[in-house]
């Protein structure tokens, strides 16, 4: 029994030190070791760019076909949605975003968005 506990003990500290040694080494592509490539800063267009303003980005919005659930995912992805179960009359477009029912939330943004003068989108 006490030859059988010692072999098990000696075979696993023996394999179980090769996986070690194994695991250290970093890995190979024929004899040149593996690079991870690292991402470059963004392009010159990008970098260009500037970020729309709120109320830019909630106009856009309006060019989906009203009543869609895309144009409200558009709303949503301005102002993410918290829903109350009683949530106040909204005083401001930011206040949308707490009504439960999607309908409603809709006709809210549409309601403040489409009153909002018209500005550039640059």
């Amino acid at each position: 029994m006490r030859l059988v506990l010692r072999l098990a003990l000696a075979t696993s500290a023996v394999l179980m030190s090769g996986a070690g040694f194994a695991q250290s080494d970093a890995p190979m592509v024929g004899d040149k070791p593996l690079v991870q490539v690292k991402p470059r800063g963004m392009a010159p267009k990008q970098a260009a760019a500037k970020p729309q303003s709120t109320a830019v980005r909630l106009q856009g919005c309006l060019d989906i076909d009203d009543g869609t659930k895309e144009r409200l995912n558009c709303y949503d992805a301005v102002f993410t949605p918290a829903p109350k179960e009683k949530a106040p009359a909204a005083k401001a477009v930011a206040e949308c975003r707490y009504t439960k029912e999607e309908d409603e939330r809709l006709a809210c943004f549409n309601g403040f968005v489409e009153s909002m003068p018209k500005l550039p989108k640059g």
